[in-house]
């Protein structure tokens, strides 16, 4: 009994599994969880600086829709002057509903963003496999489906400095 006990108590291995820690919860600017299931907008960390005649004055901006190629589908731009389209994220994994730092997710316009201009393309986001000179953020992705055939649809949210980035950097699919 002694040694099963001793065999127990010098095993590196943990008996039970352990549970690993999930990634902080993203905030919005209320210091709220974001939701899977709610529409929000993204306001640039440094505002735009416009200067006229007797003064200048900062001017934040959003997301928006755009042709810059192609007439679809629409690219994704940032504008300013007002808060652009609402967005929604939706994380690889959509259990709990919240979004987390560092998880892949989808992201895209929310559903009152519709623009008539591509009705058939879909607003979930993807890297243009197409643009040659930089990287060009479009729609027409696919929602969820990670994989092969998905991998340019998969985003994440990283902490940067007092604020947020959207980085490219899936995990969904490993061996791709």
């Amino acid at each position: 009994m002694l040694a099963l006990l001793l065999l127990f108590a010098l095993s590196s291995q943990p008996l039970l599994g352990s549970a690993e820690a999930s990634p902080d919860q993203v905030l919005d600017t209320l210091g709220k969880n974001l939701r899977a299931d709610a529409n929000y907008y993204i306001i640039p960390a440094k505002p735009f600086t416009i200067c006229g005649f007797v003064s200048c004055f900062n001017i934040s901006g959003g997301i928006s829709l755009e042709t810059t190629g192609e007439s679809c589908p629409l690219d994704v731009v940032v504008v300013k002057q007002n808060l652009g389209l609402p967005l929604r994220f939706t994380p690889v994994n959509n259990k709990k509903g919240v979004i987390r730092f560092s998880t892949d997710l989808n992201i895209m316009f929310a559903h009152d963003a519709y623009d008539s201009r591509c009705p058939h393309n879909s607003l979930v986001w993807k890297i243009d496999p197409f643009s040659k000179e930089e990287t060009l953020i479009t729609t027409d992705g696919v929602l969820g489906n990670p994989g092969s055939h998905t991998i340019d649809n998969w985003f994440k949210i990283e902490k940067y400095e007092d604020a947020y980035k959207l980085v490219y950097c899936p995990n969904v699919c490993p061996s791709c």
